[in-house]
């Protein structure tokens, strides 16, 4: 059974722009792309030390793998764009997040959905909101729309600079 799954990808390491657009086609190894979000150039939030501003977008796939899967091969092709894992929340090439899958509520040590933090973050709710603002989180019953509303102004800064292009 096929599921969409919305994923939050950042990168604030290297050419930024062309690691998104390059994990964007790279995700059609996983599933099929159904959506995906403009860019948004976003404040580091929760970082280690001082970082660069983050590129950000959200994209839906749908997908038959299971969330387990999904994430062991989303994981892959983070570390294929450079990503390496030696500090919790340091800069990096790639980030992809699963912040929903499909209507799933799951949590286990590698993968808990929805996301936990979902909801306090403004550079994923901006750019998810633009693909699926009326997605309703499964266990707080919002729409992600409500959710970015109900953001403090605390949250983070975003603006957003066009489409990721995937040419």
């Amino acid at each position: 059974m096929s599921e969409t799954v919305y994923l939050s990808l950042g990168a604030n390491l290297g050419d930024r722009a062309a690691n998104l657009r390059q994990a964007l086609r790279d995700l059609q190894e996983v599933g099929t792309v159904k959506a995906v979000s403009s860019l948004y150039e976003t404040e580091p939030v929760e970082a280690q030390g001082d970082q660069p501003w983050f590129l950000n977008c959200a994209a839906a796939i749908e997908t038959e793998l299971s969330p387990s899967e999904f994430l062991r091969r989303t994981l892959a092709l983070e570390q294929a764009l450079g990503r390496t894992r030696t500090l919790i929340k340091a800069a990096r090439t790639l980030d992809i997040d699963i912040i929903f899958f499909g209507n799933t509520v799951l949590r286990t040590t590698e993968l808990t959905v929805p996301h936990p933090a979902l909801e306090r973050r403004r550079f994923v709710l901006e750019p998810l909101a633009e693909i699926a603002p009326e997605l309703q989180h499964p266990i707080l019953k919002k729409t992600v729309r409500e959710l970015l509303d109900e953001l403090s102004p605390e949250a983070g800064s975003v603006r957003k600079i066009g489409s990721p292009d995937l040419r």
